[in-house]
């Protein structure tokens, strides 16, 4: 058995001694995002330290838990904290959950992050579906020896975000009144917040928001063959022209602050769609 099987059949058979579903959507929640897990019900509790090979949330704002249950009539499991580069990890370790959640039986990855907004139209608190990416991290999960077991050796990224739920998204939206937008998620490795000089030259190449996360979990959750809906939170301007400081602490409060709109949207979402 290669080692990153094993890795991942450890973690498996450790969860599924601790819970008595199999989940269906997998979440991945972002800084400030964990508390849509607090609405799961008939929910299980499982401490990523005590999952085996599982690595631990060192962000403020990730709680650092898996949270299995039922929500909106939909088996899911929500991370609540993701792993970055940024902490020391290798890009295989920050994926290591989505292969573990594809193990598990998940089938569907939505994937959400707090952001910086490089369009103008994107304001602080705006709900965007990530419709494309680019990868500026300077890594990649999939490097080194392939297992076909896992996916294939050269996996397509052209469709790496579901148009049909981005469209479900959307029409949800409108439905609940909550305005959405649709552009492309530029991923830095972090852990810095971009110069002024830097965020002119993301914004030429295409971005619409930047961030230091996503781009590495969609990239094996489409390797595993995981249909992938990714929504961004925007919480700060990163224009060039008049960049101010910023801290973390007021991308969590922003993140905090839309909350309840971008809670509303994923539950509406979860409802609606189809497996």
């Amino acid at each position: 058995m290669k080692a990153m099987t094993k890795k991942i059949n450890e973690a498996c058979d450790y969860i599924k001694g601790e819970i008595d579903v199999d989940p269906e959507i997998g979440l991945i929640l972002g800084s400030g995002l964990g508390s849509l897990a607090n609405d799961i019900e008939n929910k299980r509790i499982v401490k990523y330290e005590e999952i085996p090979n599982f690595p631990v949330s060192t962000v403020e704002g990730h709680e650092g838990q898996l949270v299995i249950g039922s929500l909106e009539g939909k088996k899911v499991m929500a991370m609540q904290g993701r792993f970055h580069f940024y902490e020391g990890y290798t890009m295989q370790e920050v994926t290591f959950p989505v292969r573990v959640m594809k193990e598990l039986g998940v089938k569907m990855l939505f994937v959400t992050n707090a952001c910086g907004g490089m369009d103008p139209k994107l304001y602080p608190g705006a709900l965007m579906f990530i419709e494309d990416h680019i990868n500026f991290t300077g890594a990649n999960p999939l490097i080194g020896p392939n297992d076909n077991e896992l996916g294939t050796r050269f996996p397509d990224m052209s469709t790496a975000y579901d148009s049909e739920l981005i469209e479900l998204g959307k029409k949800v939206g409108v439905k609940l009144d909550i305005k959405t937008e649709k552009g492309v998620y530029l991923a830095i490795s972090g852990p810095n917040y971009m110069s002024a000089a830097e965020l002119r030259m993301l914004r030429r190449v295409g971005g619409d928001t930047v961030g230091m996360s996503t781009v590495p979990e969609v990239i094996v959750a489409r390797h595993a063959g995981l249909r992938v809906l990714g929504i961004s939170c925007v919480t700060d301007m990163a224009i060039a022209d008049g960049l101010e400081p910023l801290e973390h602490s007021a991308v969590v409060e922003v993140a905090n602050r839309t909350r309840p709109k971008f809670i509303k949207l994923v539950k509406g979402i979860l409802k609606e769609v189809n497996l």
